[in-house]
């Protein structure tokens, strides 16, 4: 579809249009699909970009939101050096590309053919013909090591491209870093330059009165937009969502460049958003810090729905006992987010030939990635891998009650300075579920828990400590669980609440009246 053609079948918003873009499918971002809903049922015209997991544009609505997820060619994923022979560095390299794949498939072809012909003389009788082979048998493997030989030159270069720990390649960064500034991330990671040119054209024909970029990445895209605009003589207002404090990320792309790249992308463009809102105080505070912001962020929680529409509360909520294959008086805990190995998820596996009779489940986008069958094959090698469960995501708005059938919710990161200064999504789900906590020992979370009571706190991948925070909860979960109820914690902890913060954000940028709408009437309590 042209980008004319989605301008004129847009309606015109009673209050303006809004742009919210996002470096992902959308499926799985419960914070984005609830900003994109909310923000729609307050009255705003709301498109959300995203990036389509394959080559196909695909659209839908989410309630009285438009969904987009754009095809994201990558051709400068690879930097320029690596399409480059490195004659002087690797001289018996191939050229990048499949050529070295195929020369050693040749290779393979050409002595099986041999091999045959070989047969072929036996089976004949002919002795000239044995002997005939012999000279081309024995150039077909000096060929096959000398071919080998240069394969195997080709892979450690590639590797030492990856790795980049010489002395040239420190070279080189740093002097893209000293010359360039904050501008080097165009030769660190000219990827963020494929976002903007699948992105970018399409804001633009959107004409857009707002755009809210979450994260570091599209900060980049929504200011060049917002740039753009204004050469033209339009205004457009920049709302940046930081949901990280990027330095202290454990980095997505083990490239030692990328992480350099993004920290100087979102130091270039953090100073072109009109306003700033995040996940919690500590982390505003971080960044009116780093990025010298003028005011301090608002802070937009990412806690669940209290109210959902019929729609959604038609729909059956998967069990989760079930699914397990459990009944409801085993013993089960639960983890629902992202799964990487500093999430510290196989501290759940490792201590069940400790707690006999307990299950766990592990609720993950990617049932099926690399780490998640790391942690099944440990626990096949500890014995316990039918008390293992592996289970994909449900709907943002089933979260809460699906989670609800678990009698412990467990998060266990480790100390990484992003995962100490923020109260995650998965700590309002659980709470909202009224689950009982097992926590590590991060700041943030780890002082709110022992604060209110909700949990027990053990020390991050210690697995004596995690067997006795979950003994403890198991022994008496009533206890925890009362928690809820008597202090009242769970008031603030909605999105609807949360929804009014973003709200007031939008109508304050575009002089607009603040929405009284409220939640939709048709919405039921969740």
């Amino acid at each position: 579809m042209s980008a004319d053609k989605v301008v004129a079948q847009r309606r015109e918003g009673p209050r303006g249009r809004i742009v919210m873009l996002v470096d992902n499918g959308v499926n799985g971002d419960s914070r984005v699909q609830k900003e994109a809903r909310s923000a729609a049922a307050a009255g705003w015209d709301v498109v959300l970009l995203g990036k389509s997991p394959n080559r196909k544009e695909q659209t839908w609505r989410l309630g009285d939101a438009e969904v987009r997820l754009l095809h994201v060619p990558g051709p400068m994923h690879r930097r320029r050096y690596e399409y480059r022979r490195a004659i002087l560095r690797s001289p018996l390299a191939y050229p990048p590309g499949p050529l070295a794949a195929y020369r050693r498939q040749r290779m393979k072809a050409w002595r099986a053919e041999l091999n045959l012909r070989v047969i072929e003389a036996k089976l004949a009788g002919s002795t000239v013909r044995r002997l005939a082979l012999i000279p081309p048998r024995l150039a077909a493997k000096a060929l096959s090591k000398w071919v080998g030989l240069r394969a195997r030159r080709t892979r450690a270069l590639e590797q030492r491209r990856k790795d980049m720990t010489s002395r040239l390649d420190r070279f080189s960064t740093a002097f893209w870093e000293r010359t360039m500034g904050d501008r080097a991330w165009r030769r660190l990671d000219p990827f963020l330059w494929d976002l903007e040119l699948a992105y970018g054209k399409v804001i633009d024909a959107l004409e857009p009165d707002l755009i809210h970029a979450n994260d570091f990445r599209m900060i980049g895209v929504g200011a060049r937009a917002k740039l753009r605009a204004k050469g033209r003589g339009r205004e457009i207002k920049l709302v940046w969502d930081a949901h990280e404090f990027l330095p202290g990320i454990k980095p997505w792309n083990p490239h030692p460049r990328w992480h350099i790249a993004q920290c100087a992308h979102e130091r270039e463009y953090s100073k072109y958003a009109d306003a700033v809102t995040t996940v919690s105080g500590t982390l505003g505070e971080m960044l009116v810090e780093r990025h010298g912001l003028a005011a301090t962020p608002e802070i937009v929680l990412n806690a669940p729905d209290a109210e959902i529409s019929p729609e959604e509360a038609a729909e059956p909520v998967p069990d989760l006992r079930a699914l397990c294959g459990i009944g409801p008086d085993v013993p089960l805990t639960v983890y629902s987010g992202a799964a990487a190995p500093q999430r510290g998820l196989d501290i759940m596996v490792d201590s069940l030939p400790r707690l006999p009779g307990v299950h766990v489940a592990f609720v993950v986008l990617r049932p099926t990635s690399e780490y998640m069958t790391s942690l099944l094959d440990r626990a096949a090698e500890l014995g316990v891998a039918e008390r293992v469960h592996i289970l994909p995501y449900v709907p943002h708005y089933q979260v809460v009650p699906f989670l609800s059938a678990a009698d412990v919710g467990v998060i266990p990161i480790h100390h990484w300075p992003n995962h100490e200064i923020a109260l995650i999504t998965k700590f309002f789900e659980y709470s909202h579920a009224r689950l009982p906590f097992v926590v590590s020992d991060v700041k943030t979370m780890g002082e709110m828990v022992a604060k209110t009571g909700q949990g027990e706190v053990f020390t991050a991948e210690d697995v004596s400590d995690y067997v006795r925070a979950v003994t403890a909860v198991l022994a008496d979960p009533k206890k925890y669980r009362e928690v809820y109820d008597d202090q009242g914690l769970l008031a603030e902890w909605t999105w609807e609440a949360q929804a009014e913060i973003l709200d007031g954000v939008y109508s304050r940028l575009l002089g607009r009246p603040r929405s009284r709408a409220g939640a939709p009437k048709s919405r039921v309590a969740a």
